[in-house]
């Protein structure tokens, strides 16, 4: 009986320490839940600046014109013969020249003018796109160099 008993008490240590370990285990948890929620909080706000601050900028730029480099490069290469680009940038009397090219000049020479004026814009565009976004800006929209 003893021998009984003595498996019992062995049996009720063990049960003991294995509530206690367990116990010290759902504490540890705790801790690094209550962690992992400060931390998911700090990048739940820093996520919201960093957006809010996207926002602000994507805003100043379409607001500004900032982003024309793209449109009036990608116009030029595909429909620089038409001058388009010069109208995006704001240049009227030379879109209305490559214009005037490419209708009157392209109908006479038998296309001859119109190609002339397409290869104008592909130089143009390719020009543009290759500029730096602050260059492109400072020398077509601030400048306001109409020719290459």
């Amino acid at each position: 009986m003893s021998d009984e008993k003595n498996l019992s008490d062995d049996l009720n240590d063990m049960l003991g320490d294995a509530k206690e370990g367990a116990k010290k285990a759902a504490d540890k948890a705790g801790e690094f839940a209550e962690e992992a929620k400060e931390k998911a909080k700090e990048f739940a706000n820093e996520a919201k600046e960093t957006a809010s601050e996207f926002t602000e900028s994507a805003k100043e730029t379409f607001a500004s014109g900032e982003n024309k480099k793209v449109l009036a490069g990608v116009l030029a290469i595909l429909l620089g013969s038409l001058g388009i680009h010069k109208f995006i940038l704001g240049y009227n009397k030379e879109g209305i020249i490559l214009l005037v090219i490419t209708l009157v000049l392209g109908f006479i020479t038998c296309g001859i003018g119109a190609s002339l004026a397409g290869i104008v814009g592909l130089i143009e565009g390719i020009i543009y796109l290759t500029k730096s976004d602050e260059e492109f800006y400072n020398t077509y929209q601030v400048g306001k160099k109409p020719w290459f």
